[in-house]
């Protein structure tokens, strides 16, 4: 991969991205060490776009920072991880309540086409990640506040780092989904109370199985 194939976004966003799927994906893994060298080589780019999408990343709190020691993927600790799970069950949880009481009936139809394709992907773990995150992001959506969302997203980043922790403990994601069709059917009620207490149990349930 050269400098020119990563073209046209701005060269240290798309070193950011490229890196950001590489944590995820594990490939980095938590703890380890970033040679900066190996991945401007790899890259085939100078190491100033690289130290500025690592100041990205650290932005987000997937890379730490450590002086005269360079760049690392951030280790979550237990403290970290029930942090960014009591947030975002309050971010979440709100916005639940707000689907609940002000979505029209395209986007609770909308919403249960997410929801139904996620019981589809039961047997295909990727797949259901991938519409898990989509599922709650575009409920954060119709509840309309780019402050929140923005919020959740990088939270979100951070909860990553452990996500096989959670969704992959033994019968944790037919419990997840239970707790999904809990929140849908508040939502289809117009029950804004039960939307958020739920979504707040889910949070709480997700935590316990990510310890």
């Amino acid at each position: 991969m050269t400098a020119a194939a990563l073209a046209p976004r701005a060269l240290y966003e798309e070193v950011a991205e490229l890196l950001r799927q590489r944590i995820f994906r594990r490939e980095l893994e938590p703890g380890s060490w970033i040679d900066e060298v190996k991945l401007a080589q790899e890259y085939g780019i100078s190491r100033t776009p690289l130290r500025e999408a690592l100041k990205v990343l650290a932005a987000e709190g997937l890379v730490t920072m450590k002086v005269r020691r360079g760049a690392y993927v951030t280790e979550v600790s237990e403290r970290d991880l029930d942090e960014v799970y009591h947030l975002l069950a309050l971010l979440e949880s709100d916005a639940a309540a707000v689907v609940a009481e002000r979505a029209t009936d395209a986007e609770r139809k909308e919403l249960q086409k997410l929801h139904r394709e996620l019981e589809g992907a039961l047997d295909n773990r990727e797949r259901f990640f991938a519409l898990n995150e989509r599922f709650h992001m575009r409920l954060l959506e119709l509840a309309n506040n780019r402050w929140r969302n923005q919020m959740v997203a990088d939270l979100r980043k951070v909860m990553k780092l452990h996500r096989h922790n959670s969704l992959l403990k033994s019968g944790r994601i037919e419990e997840s989904l239970a707790e999904h069709r809990a929140v849908m059917e508040a939502i289809e009620q117009r029950d804004p109370e039960a939307a958020r207490e739920r979504m707040q149990r889910h949070f709480r349930s997700g935590l316990e199985a990510a310890a």
